[in-house]
């Protein structure tokens, strides 16, 4: 019986039928899109929208076959091979947004139109307001439209954010994943990589303040522990607390 249950197939579906010369002219086309990398930043941006689709295309017709590769994940990381993140929200981008929005989307950037295409997503059906977010997304910046559409989607804001990049080393980057993962056991498994290294940075601050040397640092730094106690440990805490000062 269990056989019976196998998804295991000798006949898998047949691949969609290529079109070789439009294969090649889009590859082509992508190819020529991120040769624009040696040129300026807003330069190469305006052609966002259009190297979105076609990716989209890429995918469906599965024209990475022309160059005899194994997936679409393999021909990204050729094209992409410092992050194909990018190229999966440039395709989020085209599959979401409507024509009219995509055509003012050349002036705003990629950054902007991930988070319309977010919003367009995210809104269950809902009619998807284009003027108004386009007006919003031409006044606002980059950090107010992303919470102004966060607040559109959950009813509340968040916390502003930004994306902090910096080196390491391979021999470093065990040495920091273990320690993100021990932290995230100890403070919970739902918490962000972002939010356990703030606490390991906390914990460093916390010891190298011992001496006194930044008593207001020292202070913040267990105010900021004391939170993770529950109510019957910060109970306990504010007894020892007072205890001590008596």
């Amino acid at each position: 019986m269990v056989c019976l249950t196998s998804l295991a197939t000798n006949h898998p579906p047949m691949p969609p039928r290529m079109n070789p010369e439009r294969a090649r002219f889009v590859l082509l086309k992508i190819d020529e899109i991120l040769a624009w990398e040696k040129r300026r930043e807003t330069e190469r941006d305006t052609r966002f929208v259009e190297l979105g689709r076609y990716l989209c295309e890429v995918r469906a017709g599965q024209y990475w076959r022309i160059e005899r590769l194994k997936s679409f994940d393999e021909f990204l990381e050729r094209r992409f091979p410092d992050s194909r993140r990018k190229a999966y929200y440039l395709m989020s981008i085209h599959e979401h947004l409507p024509p009219q929005v995509k055509k003012e989307l050349r002036q705003l950037g990629w950054s902007k139109g991930l988070e319309l295409a977010k919003l367009a997503r995210g809104q269950n059906g809902q009619e998807f307001n284009c003027a108004m977010w386009l007006h919003k997304a031409k006044e606002l910046s980059r950090e107010e439209l992303q919470r102004e559409v966060e607040r559109e989607l959950t009813g509340e804001y968040s916390e502003a954010y930004e994306f902090v990049y910096f080196k390491l080393y391979k021999s470093q980057i065990p040495v920091v994943d273990r320690a993100i993962e021990t932290a995230a056991l100890m403070l919970g498994s739902e918490k962000s990589r972002g939010y356990c290294l703030e606490m390991i940075c906390a914990d460093f601050l916390a010891g190298a303040n011992l001496d006194g040397s930044d008593p207001e640092l020292l202070f913040k730094t267990q105010l900021h522990y004391f939170k993770f106690l529950n109510s019957e440990q910060q109970a306990r805490f504010m007894a020892a607390v007072g205890d001590t000062a008596a």
